[in-house]
């Protein structure tokens, strides 16, 4: 064989050992990650116990069912028992507004003065005529005492000085249109108007409301309807201010919002001393009949975003569980759902 063809014989060799080298090495590759050259292992089960172990210092909780009378609040807007809305009588410029909201008045104090220009002049003309009608009622008087004039000349003279005199009333009660006075002693809310306003007939320019005689007014289901009879002392809780606040119902509206299916309850606010003012939102407690119900401490409960957890203990160890609260109770709280009497909770959770 010549050389030539031994060097190519040679090269087709290298070349196809160098392929069945790759075949074999890829082989091993996947007999071993296989596990075909590894001691294999029976299938068993590992021990896990759930939760965290017990510290010897935790303190327990054993639940129980205890004897509570919920309280459900309803809520209520609070409003003066006085509100009165001063409009104009008569139309005409509003001169001068002498007080703004949120100031105190008095009663008989003015706040408003409209333009009475007119009114006046009015007034001058009536008063002239009225003169003038006395004047020919006097002497036709005079006349038919010396019967020099009829009888009927005397009634028309003494009518035209009754309806002039009559006229110089009503223009002098017109005159008082323009003096808008408080009738009561208050405070002044919703002022509406500005010095230059025309104001109309029936046209509401102010209002004034008495602070110290206050009450809050909430929709009551009809069910807890029986829980608030007249007279009956109840709690009132009013935002801004501390504390409870003692009420007495004094009416109930006889009508059911047929949407909402409640009836307005209004509550009288005893002892405020006018610190609360219209439009406040308010509470007021109404207490059902009693019911068992769990009760564990504040902090037994904790929070991860918006859900409610507390720990329980099983068997030495301790496990997670998701709860829903209720109402508190001074420093505890009432567990609606998640646990049950009997269950040992963790009083402090640990993390």
């Amino acid at each position: 064989m010549s050389a030539g063809k031994t060097k190519k014989l040679i090269s087709r060799i290298a070349r196809f050992w160098k392929v069945w080298a790759g075949i074999a090495g890829l082989t091993i590759v996947i007999l071993w990650t296989a596990g075909a050259c590894t001691r294999k292992v029976a299938p068993g089960e590992v021990e896990h116990l759930p939760g965290k172990p017990l510290p010897a210092e935790a303190v327990l909780i054993v639940t129980s069912n205890e004897m509570v009378s919920s309280r459900i609040d309803v809520v209520g807007t609070v409003a003066s028992e006085e509100k009165i809305h001063l409009s104009a009588r008569m139309p005409a410029y509003i001169k001068e507004v002498f007080v703004s909201a949120g100031d105190s008045v008095k009663a008989g104090q003015l706040l408003i003065a409209l333009d009475d220009r007119e009114i006046n002049e009015q007034f001058a003309a009536a008063n002239a005529a009225l003169n003038q009608a006395e004047t020919e009622f006097n002497r036709t008087r005079r006349l038919f005492e010396t019967e020099a004039t009829t009888e009927q000349a005397l009634d028309a003279a003494e009518s035209a000085f009754k309806s002039a005199r009559a006229n110089v009333d009503r223009i002098k009660v017109m005159l008082t249109y323009a003096r808008i006075t408080s009738p009561i002693d208050g405070m002044v809310t919703d002022r509406r108007v500005e010095a230059g306003d025309l104001a109309n007939p029936g046209q509401v320019l102010l209002a004034v409301y008495d602070p110290d005689n206050m009450r809050l007014e909430a929709p009551v289901p009809v069910r807890l309807l029986d829980k608030l009879p007249r007279s009956r002392v109840v709690d009132v809780v009013l935002d801004g201010m501390p504390g409870v606040i003692k009420g007495r119902v004094r009416e109930i509206v006889g009508e059911v919002d047929p949407m909402s299916r409640t009836q307005k309850v209004k509550i009288h606010l005893e002892e405020i001393g006018g610190t609360a003012l219209p439009g406040t939102f308010g509470r007021v407690w109404v207490e059902e009949e009693p019911h068992p119900a769990v009760l564990l401490p504040v902090e037994a409960v904790y929070r991860v975003g918006q859900l409610e957890y507390v720990q329980i203990v099983r068997r030495d160890r301790i496990l997670r569980r998701l709860v829903k609260t209720g109402q508190a109770y001074g420093d505890r709280i009432e567990i609606i759902s998640g646990l049950r009497a009997g269950q040992t909770v963790l009083e402090n959770p640990i993390f």
